[in-house]
């Protein structure tokens, strides 16, 4: 009988027998994040692509910006060891990297730009529950191991494939704590809307993952609103920030709701793409509010929207109202976020996960 791992071709490193010498070879050679890593020594390796037993390990799903590295199945596998994550996740994860690598998602911008941009990866249809993917309170912290090890895995596939590694190939200026782990389930059991992913043209019963860049997280604290104005003018006022990438260049916007503000506004009526559309209209902001030089910025980068602006002319936080991505997530109280995304020159893109 073969060897049971013969089948795998990734270069072998031999390493002394302790955790410690094999973070430290890790670091050493920039593969990590910063954090331990589990060794990917063949045996793991091997049970991870027992996950998707259809697929050779050097199947490749493409080449990963700005590096260019082959992203093959086999390579998404160790990067899942190293992160942690179970061999049930590994189809979310491989599933996710396809969508990095739309060419909507523009991923060689998400990761070489100066921005501080990161990959949010949203996770609908079943196999949210069944990988226990947090989708309620404290979603998008810490705690749960199958958003950190899922959201971990990706961002080292982006550092070890596509050569994201900092201040090299990532030029970020600042970063954020997005750049370690960035997975949440949607909440759709407290949604009153359609999941994103069916919004997006997927079946209810399709597991999917749904890939953002987003530059950051602010939260929208409204203890007083019990009505759709008052929610809807609070979440509105919290995306018109001047220096967000989105009243700038546009893009992709992503407005995730807590149940209890969802509920107010389905309460009345509204309907998703209602939330949209006045999400989009009350949260323009006249040209002249920016400053003078930025004012020529926008008018040049929104030239297409714009047309020749003055100072009197709106600016939207998306070039139209379904740009905008509501996404229901979190618990009990009265938070929701707002996260701007990158710009018109990275949109979401969505992929089905195969189970």
């Amino acid at each position: 009988m073969p060897d049971p791992v013969s089948r795998l071709t990734s270069a072998r490193i031999l390493v002394g027998d302790s955790l410690e010498a094999v973070n430290r070879l890790v670091y050493g050679r920039g593969w990590g994040d910063g954090l331990p890593v589990i060794p990917p020594t063949p045996e793991r390796v091997e049970r991870m692509l027992g996950a998707l037993p259809g697929h050779a390990p050097q199947e490749s799903l493409g080449q990963m910006p700005p590096r260019w590295g082959e992203a093959t199945v086999e390579k998404l596998a160790i990067n899942a060891v190293m992160a942690g994550c179970t061999p049930a996740a590994f189809p979310v994860v491989v599933a996710a990297t396809r969508a990095l690598l739309e060419p909507q998602l523009n991923l060689y911008a998400v990761q070489a730009t100066t921005n501080p941009v990161a990959p949010l990866c949203v996770v609908n249809g079943p196999i949210a529950e069944e990988l226990d993917i947090n989708s309620g309170l404290g979603a998008f912290g810490q705690g749960w191991w199958a958003n950190a090890t899922i959201g971990r895995a990706l961002r080292l596939v982006l550092l070890n494939v596509g050569g994201g590694r900092p201040g090299i190939l990532d030029r970020a200026t600042q970063g954020q704590p997005a750049k370690y782990t960035f997975c949440v389930a949607e909440n759709e059991a407290e949604s009153p809307w359609e999941p994103l992913h069916v919004e997006r043209g997927l079946p209810q019963e399709q597991s999917a993952v749904t890939l953002l860049g987003v530059a950051g997280t602010l939260n929208i604290l409204d203890l007083g609103s019990k009505d759709a104005e008052g929610i809807l003018t609070m979440v509105a006022g919290s995306m018109t920030a001047l220096g967000s990438n989105n009243m700038l260049l546009g893009g992709a916007p992503v407005v995730a709701l807590c149940p209890e503000h969802a509920a107010i506004l389905a309460r009345e009526g509204l309907s998703k793409a209602d939330v949209k559309r006045e999400l989009f209209r009350r949260s323009q902001v006249p040209l002249g509010r920016f400053a003078r030089e930025n004012q020529a910025l926008i008018a040049s980068y929104r030239e297409a929207l714009l047309g020749h602006p003055g100072p009197a002319t709106p600016v939207p936080v998306a070039d139209r109202p379904e740009d905008i991505q509501v996404i229901v997530v979190g618990g009990a109280g009265p938070h929701s976020q707002f996260l701007p995304s990158f710009g018109g020159d990275s949109m979401p893109a969505t992929r089905p996960v195969e189970v």
